[in-house]
C-alpha cells in the first residue's frame, strides 16, 4: 500500500483480492481520509460505464478535505489498475459480478455496519441494484448521479439530444463498439454538450473514456450488453433508504428519464443542476459536494 497527501488529506491506495467463480482477481482502491478514527459515515464511489474507471468521479474525493468524509474509489473489474479480464463469455459480465465486487470491498474495509454510496451513471445503477437485491443493513444513503432507472428511457433520450447533430456524429453513435475510434470521436462532440460543458474538461475525463475505448485502452467492459433491456422501474419502491437523485440541466439523464427515481422512491430529493451537464461533480463542483455533503447528514 502506498500513502500520499491530496489537499491535506491523507490518500492511501491497494488492492483487494476478490473472488469469483473460483477465480481470484485484483480491485484496486484509493482511500481519502482516515477510515478508522472517522467522525463521518465513509461513502463508496461508483464510477460510470460500464467500463471506465476511479477518475471519472475523482472530485469525490475532495469530500474528505472539504467536509470530513472518508472517501473510497475504486476501479470496477476489467479496467484500470484493477485485473483486465479476457475471454469469457457474455454471462460473465452481469450487474450481480460489480455488486460481488462491491460487496467484497465493504468487508475488506469492515464498514458493513454503516457507510454511504454515490453512485454516477452507471454506477447509479449499481447503487440502485445494491439497495434492492442486496438490500445491505449498513447502507445509510444512497445519492444516485446523473443516473438512469432504465436503459430504454436513456436510449430514448440519447436518440433525442442526438437530433441535432451532424450526421457523422449520430453515425458514430450508432456504430458504437463496433468501431470505437469513430465512436470515441463522436462522443467527444457528444460530450461537449451532454457530458462536460466546461470548455476545458479535466484529464480525467477524457483519460478515463480513453480507458474504455482509446487506441490504449480496454474494450472489454464497455463491449459487453449489460444493461441491455435492463429497468428497475418497478422495485424502485423497494429501496429503504434516504436518495438524492441528481441531474444536470444538459444531462443525458434528462427529467425524464431520472423522473421514475423521484415518483417511486419513498424516501427522495431531486436537485437539477443547471449549469451542468453529466459531471455537475466538475462543472458545479462547490455546490455538488456541499449538496451531498448536506444530505449525507440527514437522519436515517
Amino acid at each position: 500500500m502506498t500513502g500520499t497527501e491530496s489537499k491535506n488529506a491523507p490518500v492511501k491506495d491497494g488492492t483487494i483480492p476478490f473472488t469469483y467463480k473460483g477465480e481470484t482477481y485484483q480491485t484496486y482502491y484509493k482511500v481519502f481520509g482516515d477510515l478508522e478514527n472517522r467522525t463521518r459515515t465513509p461513502l463508496i464511489g461508483l464510477h460510470g460505464g460500464p467500463g471506465l474507471i476511479h477518475q471519472s468521479i475523482l472530485p469525490l474525493g475532495d469530500l474528505t478535505s472539504a467536509h470530513d468524509i472518508p472517501v473510497i474509489l475504486y476501479d470496477q473489474i476489467g479496467n484500470g489498475r484493477s485485473s483486465h479480464v479476457h475471454g469469457k463469455s457474455v454471462e460473465f459480465w452481469t450487474i450481480d459480478l460489480f455488486l460481488d465486487e462491491l460487496e467484497n470491498l465493504i468487508a475488506h474495509f469492515g464498514i458493513q455496519d454503516g457507510f454511504d454510496v454515490v453512485g454516477h451513471s452507471w454506477g447509479g445503477v449499481m447503487g440502485a441494484e445494491l439497495a434492492v437485491r442486496r438490500q445491505p443493513k449498513g447502507l445509510r444513503h444512497l445519492v444516485l448521479s446523473n443516473s438512469l432507472p432504465s436503459f430504454e428511457l436513456w436510449v430514448q433520450s440519447v436518440m433525442q439530444l442526438l437530433a441535432p447533430f451532424p450526421k457523422e456524429v449520430q453515425e458514430g453513435i450508432a456504430v458504437g463498439m463496433a468501431d470505437t475510434k469513430r465512436y470515441r470521436e463522436a462522443l467527444r462532440q457528444f460530450h461537449a454538450v451532454h457530458g462536460c460543458i466546461l470548455q476545458n474538461p479535466p484529464e480525467e475525463f477524457h483519460y478515463s473514456i480513453d480507458q474504455a475505448m482509446g487506441p490504449d485502452g480496454d474494450t472489454t467492459v464497455a463491449s459487453m450488453p449489460i444493461l441491455v433491456g435492463w429497468s428497475i422501474i418497478d422495485r424502485l419502491h423497494l429501496i429503504e433508504v434516504p436518495t438524492f437523485v441528481i441531474n444536470g440541466r444538459k444531462d443525458i439523464a434528462q427529467d425524464f428519464v431520472v423522473a421514475p427515481f423521484f415518483e417511486r422512491i419513498p424516501k427522495v430529493k431531486w436537485v437539477t443542476f443547471e449549469k451542468s451537464s453529466h459531471t455537475p461533480y466538475w462543472e458545479e463542483p462547490k455546490r455538488y459536494l456541499q449538496l451531498v455533503s448536506d444530505f449525507l447528514k440527514l437522519d436515517t
